[in-house]
């Protein structure tokens, strides 16, 4: 029987969950924020095309298509440490008038480079704003179930 190596198109259904069972992650959601999509389909990527975490993919190579296994991804295997260099705390006036910054909140900013990035609002003050460029998940343990559907 096939197993999964580097290089190949894989088929895979899969649900990732905090410590706390709180789910985190999981090919059954479709990623957009208006639909309730009822067939979800498994996730298809390329192994080591770096489209999923990467330990996801290790947790991947050598299964057969049909078999499940449930396995613990380290942080820095799933969505990286959490960075203080990409925490910043700025003035509350640097923050343009229209924008009413709240926890939790994702705004898109623009670095000295003209590239954009996302940053979580964590803390506001009358005076500050805490952003968080760190991934949500960075930092974090995620304890993944996953079914391998298909080699293509």
């Amino acid at each position: 029987m096939k197993k999964v190596k580097q290089g190949d198109r894989v088929k895979v259904n899969f649900t990732g969950k905090l410590d706390d069972g709180m789910i985190v992650d999981s090919s059954e959601d479709c990623g957009c924020e208006e639909c309730d999509c009822e067939e979800a389909a498994p996730v298809e990527f390329t192994m080591g095309e770096e489209e999923v975490i990467p330990g996801l993919e290790q947790a991947l190579l050598g299964m057969a298509p049909g078999e499940s296994k449930t396995v613990r991804i380290a942080s820095d295997e799933a969505y990286g440490a959490h960075d203080e260099e990409l925490v910043m705390v700025v003035d509350r006036e640097e923050i343009p008038a229209e924008i009413a910054p709240e926890v939790g909140q994702t705004l898109e900013l623009t670095g000295e480079d003209g590239e954009s990035f996302l940053v979580t609002v964590t803390e506001v003050t009358d005076e500050t704003v805490v952003l968080d460029g760190n991934h949500p998940l960075a930092g974090m343990d995620i304890n993944y179930e996953i079914e391998l559907v298909e080699i293509v």
